[in-house]
């Protein structure tokens, strides 16, 4: 009987591809939004209201989706038989960075929710807080391709 996780295995891999980069693709985005939205509080209503609404469907259509997908992913392909030695640091890098990233996304969740009730953080702390995603990326590829 042939096991079924190293013949799906490319395709596992190339979907998690996929799955990763639109989940950083948000984590990348929606700080910068909350920095518009943060510094124009105040203004008219209408662009305001615009920021909750591209908020709330960037984190429920393309980031909470993108996450899912990729921790799935992710899972079926650790438990690829011969892939992943435990022996090694860089899995345990990458699963640390992977934990930070989800942490990362609860706490734009969070954000977002307190923007929309008029409880923001400064413009500021939501340019300071999208560097995280670098940072983690920076540590999960170097981890992966380098295999240290």
């Amino acid at each position: 009987m042939i096991d079924w996780l190293p013949v799906i295995y490319p395709y596992v891999k190339a979907f998690h591809v996929m799955a990763v980069i639109s989940w950083m693709a948000g984590l990348f985005y929606l700080p910068r939004l909350f920095v518009y939205h943060a510094e124009r509080r105040g203004e008219l209503a209408e662009p305001v209201g615009s920021f909750v609404i591209m908020e709330d469907k960037l984190l429920r259509l393309i980031m909470n989706p993108a996450m899912i997908a990729t921790w799935i992913s992710g899972l079926t392909l650790v438990m690829t038989p011969g892939i992943v030695s435990w022996t090694m640091i860089w899995p345990w890098v990458k699963a640390a960075a992977v934990l930070g990233m989800t942490w990362f996304h609860m706490w734009c969740a969070r954000e977002r929710r307190n923007l929309a009730a008029e409880r923001p953080q400064t413009g500021r702390t939501y340019r300071l807080m999208n560097e995280i995603p670098t940072l983690l990326m920076v540590a999960i590829v170097s981890a992966v391709i380098v295999k240290f």
